[in-house]
């Protein structure tokens, strides 16, 4: 597949901005290797292989297991994942499929659970910005390096 266009070149101000808002996402509350997890999540609901080959690249760098890595496509079904991991994960399902699910009340309770007020709202900033660039991507056709 061939890249469709450079968007950092074409539009280095909105890039700017894009830069800026990871920049933040990685500043909040949410834990790193969490970040990870989730980014990957919705890296591949939103089919983007650049991003979840990066951001599992990434994870492996700060410890993380390839099994929980190739696991996190049905962490529903594995015992792999705490339950912080699981609530942010269903989280970042709800908010990435938004059209679908309109955030389900028991998915936002399960959240609450784990996470303050804070943390949540930090988790949407990860989520969104992950699906901003999950969306560049895609419609730009960055694939990951060999």
């Amino acid at each position: 597949m061939n890249p469709r266009l450079d968007y950092y070149s074409a539009s280095p101000k909105a890039m700017k901005a894009m830069i800026a808002m990871e920049a933040l996402t990685s500043s909040l509350s949410i834990e790193p290797a969490l970040l990870h997890l989730i980014k990957i999540r919705a890296s591949q609901l939103n089919g983007c292989a650049f991003c979840t080959d990066m951001h599992s690249v990434d994870a492996r760098r700060l410890g993380e297991t390839d099994r929980r890595l190739y696991s996190i496509v049905v962490w529903r079904d594995s015992n792999f994942f705490n339950p912080r991991e699981r609530a942010a994960l269903a989280w970042t399902e709800a908010v990435t499929l938004l059209a679908e699910s309109h955030v389900p009340d028991d998915v936002y309770e399960q959240a609450r659970a784990q996470f303050s007020e804070a943390e949540l709202v930090d988790l949407t900033i990860a989520v969104t910005t992950i699906n901003s660039w999950n969306r560049l991507a895609v419609s730009f056709r960055q694939s990951p390096s060999t």
